[in-house]
């Protein structure tokens, strides 16, 4: 079964790395699977955003709106701006922590994100938030939020392998020093 996956945040929050991740558990499943991220403005703090299908007969890494059938946000604003690209019945998995955007911080704007995550919940009932602040303080480190993001879609049951899977990707694609706290993140219970 093809799934269509779509992973958005601001930079810094590793959606690149949770994307490379995502990717290498499905080609160790033998699945095939295309990518395309967006990462313009992330150095400072803008959007980023990266499609990702997974399965048979895949020709495009992008895909149309109202085709996702998970969107992994990793801020609630971005989530929103997303919610054009969810099929029906598709899910969103969303950190609950905003992230002002430079915009609003110039024009000296108030921002939370309850407005957003709100937002989120009436337009969906397939919502699972995440607070990625708190779980971020338990293991001390604000660098792993990527890790509890892709653990939670992963123990959603949406992405088609495993927190182990995960762990094994993990490995080979983040530097030896940091692989023990991610670990953690990964295998975290919420």
């Amino acid at each position: 079964m093809n799934k269509n996956i779509l992973l958005c945040g601001v930079g810094g929050q590793g959606i690149v790395l949770t994307s490379k991740l995502t990717a290498s558990c499905a080609m160790k499943k033998g699945m095939q699977i295309m990518s395309a991220e967006t990462i313009g403005m992330a150095q400072k703090g803008g959007s980023v955003f990266s499609f990702l299908r997974i399965g048979k007969n895949i020709y495009c890494p992008m895909f149309g709106k109202k085709q996702a059938d998970i969107i992994i946000a990793f801020e609630p604003a971005e989530a929103v701006r997303m919610l054009p690209y969810l099929r029906e019945g598709g899910t969103i998995i969303v950190n609950t922590r905003p992230i002002m955007p430079v915009t609003a911080a110039l024009k000296a704007s108030s921002y939370n994100g309850t407005e957003m995550l709100d937002y989120l919940k009436k337009y969906t009932d397939n919502i699972i938030t995440v607070d990625g602040d708190k779980v971020c303080r338990e293991l001390g480190s604000p660098k792993v939020l990527n890790m509890i993001m892709l653990s939670e879609a992963i123990k959603s049951g949406i992405l088609p392998f495993t927190i182990d899977d995960a762990v094994e990707a993990m490995k080979h694609n983040v530097k030896q020093q940091f692989i023990e706290l991610n670990e953690k993140a990964l295998r975290h219970n919420f």
